[in-house]
């Protein structure tokens, strides 16, 4: 029974978080909203998505939503192991790297999380600029992914914490949740 269930959370586990890894890679990001698609700005978006997520698993306070809620946040930061090992990174410095990442993660968090509570447009589109085109300091494409994260975060509001726990966890479209600006 017990191996059971333990293969029935890894099963909901991996849904969601694949359900978080699809959002982040949708094409309109990168294509329409200009996010770099290259490792770091992958990064960046899995990173948003989590933290979506993390903002709407905040408010539960059954302990199976929140166990499998960390659960999740593992699968993440072992994704991001994984991911830097792909990349060639020796295994001496993946700890290091690892931590910076955890703590830019953590940053992010406090930044987005604020800013979403607070209603706060102009203050999620600085954070936005800020983390993910620190190269570009106008980004014309930045208010486009603010419109995305305030429509993911009413979007994941109306998602009943049954329906998440049992692994179907849906996030917006991108294309239609962005009304990009012209160059």
């Amino acid at each position: 029974m017990f191996g059971q269930r333990r293969a029935s959370n890894e099963k909901i586990v991996e849904a969601l978080y694949e359900a978080i890894v699809a959002a982040a890679r949708q094409e309109p990001f990168y294509a329409q909203a200009q996010v770099p698609d290259i490792p770091l700005g992958r990064y960046e978006m899995l990173s948003l998505h989590m933290l979506l997520f993390l903002r709407r698993m905040k408010r539960e306070t059954d302990p199976a939503a929140q166990e499998l809620t960390q659960a999740v946040v593992e699968e993440f930061f072992k994704d991001i192991d994984h991911s830097l090992r792909e990349l060639g990174i020796g295994d001496s410095s993946v700890p290091k790297r690892m931590k910076k990442l955890a703590r830019m993660f953590y940053g992010r968090g406090e930044s987005y999380g604020a800013a979403l509570e607070d209603n706060d447009i102009e203050g999620m589109t600085r954070a936005l600029k800020r983390n993910i085109r620190p190269d570009d300091e106008k980004w014309p494409q930045a208010p486009a992914l603010t419109q995305y994260a305030f429509a993911a975060v009413r979007n994941l509001d109306e998602q009943s914490a049954a329906q998440i726990v049992r692994g179907r966890l849906v996030f917006p479209d991108a294309a239609g949740a962005m009304q990009v600006v012209a160059d």
